[in-house]
């Protein structure tokens, strides 16, 4: 494998793995691995339908289910490329009032 391949996908399982156990991610770390899927297609390393997929195989590997499962079956449109479907998990609200008021 190309190392910048296995650069992205080491990426791609950092990323996602720390949004699966719940943390935030930095913008700046999705930002980097973006420009890495940009690098990638313009030194013809892989195409935007490989780097999907490839994107795809490590969402499903971290969530067990994949971006079209969260996102709907049209998930590209909201995230063209290089965009990358990264998002924290919604915080619990807690009430901090009763309900008496």
């Amino acid at each position: 494998m190309n190392t910048l391949l296995r650069e992205i996908e080491l990426r791609f399982d950092a990323l996602f793995a720390q949004l699966a156990d719940g943390f935030d991610a930095p913008p700046a770390q999705r930002l980097r691995l973006e420009g890495l899927l940009e690098a990638a297609v313009l030194l013809e390393i892989a195409s935007q339908a490989e780097l999907a997929t490839l994107l795809t195989e490590r969402y499903c590997a971290a969530f067990c289910r994949s971006p079209a499962e969260d996102f709907g079956t049209h998930w590209q449109r909201l995230f063209p490329f290089p965009q990358i479907p990264a998002m924290q998990q919604r915080a619990p609200v807690v009430p901090s009032t009763s309900d008496d008021l």
